[in-house]
Parts: C-alpha cells; structure tokens; sequence
C-alpha cells in the first residue's frame, strides 16, 4: 500500500526538466508582457501576454502553462516590472487592466486544455485560444467597467473591441509556430 501511495505521488510531482521549463516561459512571459503599446482610447494597452500566454501553454501544456502564469502574475504582484509598460505591484492589479490579467488565467486553462486534448487539430487550437480569450475580455471587461464606473458596453468598446484584430493575429502567430515548439521541446526533452 505505501508503495502505491509514494508512485501515485511521482506521478503527480513535476520533472526537473518541467520546472526548468516553466521557468523559462515565465522568463519569456517576463519579456513579453511588459512591451505595451498605448492607445489613446483606452486604458488598456496593447500587450503581449496573451501571446506569451498561447505559447506557454503549447509549450507545457494546460497544468504547467497555467502555473507559469500564476509564476509571472506573483512576480508582478510581489513589484517587478513585468506587467504592461514595465510596471508591477498591487496597484497594477487593482486598477483597470487588472482583470486582464487575472482573466489570463482562464485563458492558459482553456486555450491549453484544447491544445492537450485535440493535439495536431489547429482549428481546435484556433477555437481554444479565441474560447478563452473570450472569457479574459469578459473577466476584464467587467472589471475594468466596475474600475471606470462604465457600463459593460462602454467597457467592450474600450477594453475589447480595438484589440480584436490584434489578438486575431497573435493567436495566428502562435498556431503558427506553437505546434512546431511544442513538437522540439518534446524531441529535446527526450534526449
């Protein structure tokens, strides 16, 4: 019985090679997430963490892209300048785009819980990313609307609909090269 016990552990502990990889998409989330470009009718810049967020969870998978991110959302909380426009802290989280990036949670859950169980089906990839991008606009929207004391519409006009044309493309971009990463980390994990 205890050996079952102690295997069943195993099995659920991450590899050394798990974890070094979740550190380096957390590094690249780091990189990624604080280039911002502003636009001047939002709030709410253009950010690359929801492209960091897609090749997370290609790369690792649904578990360890999900707690890459919440790696990346302590850090920025604990005040490092890994959020959009160099910034960090709890202020950053409680002001008007931190619903954003408290959504992305869902996101890495959703967009990798397709890319585990529909493997090699891009469109499935497609229709995951765009399913949980969806609900981080609705998490940040509502949140953002709540911050500005607007209305939910008003919210999607200025948290969501300026950004869809860009967020189409990254998802691109990431079904693009994502299966290809996924595949070389795999290989190189192997050897």
């Amino acid at each position: 019985m205890e050996k079952t016990a102690s295997s069943s552990v195993k099995k659920r502990a991450l590899s050394t090679s798990q974890m070094a990889l979740i550190g380096v998409m957390t590094a690249v989330t780091c990189i990624l997430g604080p280039f911002a470009i502003p636009i001047p009718i939002s709030p709410v810049p253009i950010s690359f963490t929801n492209l960091a967020v897609y090749l997370t969870v290609y790369v690792l998978g649904m578990k360890a892209g999900t707690i890459s991110y919440l790696i990346y959302l302590l850090l920025g909380f604990a005040g490092l300048p890994v959020f959009s426009g160099f910034t960090g802290g709890v202020a950053k989280l409680a002001g008007p785009t931190g619903g954003y990036l408290v959504g992305f949670i869902f996101m890495a859950v959703i967009a990798g819980w397709f890319i585990d169980h529909f493997q090699g089906n891009r469109i499935a990839h497609v229709a995951g990313m765009a399913a949980g991008t969806a609900v981080c606009y609705v998490f940040g929207t509502v949140w953002l609307a709540g911050q500005l004391g607007i209305s939910f519409t008003a919210g999607l006009g200025a948290g969501v609909i300026p950004y869809l044309p860009g967020d189409a493309a990254k998802i691109a971009l990431a079904v693009l090269i994502g299966p290809t990463l996924r595949k070389e980390i795999r290989r190189l994990s192997r050897q």
